[in-house]
């Protein structure tokens, strides 16, 4: 599954979009750097009812933004996606 596949699932299953997470992990503190990633994924846990591997996609959102690595950009894995960015504001909001 590719990360935006993730991002998009937690959509769909909470109705709330990564850019909405990040603002209410912002307005709860957990977006600070000396956070530590079980703080947030227990938050998503308790509160979104969000398993490990979603909630660790969207520690990743919340800590360092839109930006991923490169390595599975363009290739034909089962965790590749089609940019180095990711599109936080929604499905229906894609370009």
């Amino acid at each position: 599954m590719s990360f935006q596949a993730y991002l998009d699932n937690i959509e769909a299953k909470t109705g709330l979009t990564p850019r909405q997470f990040m603002a209410l992990a912002h307005e709860r503190g957990l977006d600070e750097p000396s956070t530590k990633a079980g703080q947030i994924v227990e938050w998503l846990k308790d509160d979104y009812g969000l398993g490990r591997g979603h909630a660790m996609a969207l520690v990743h959102v919340i800590k360092n933004g839109a930006t991923i690595s490169d390595k599975h950009v363009g290739t034909s894995g089962s965790h590749r996606d089609d940019s180095d960015t990711l599109w936080l504001d929604g499905v229906a909001n894609r370009p």
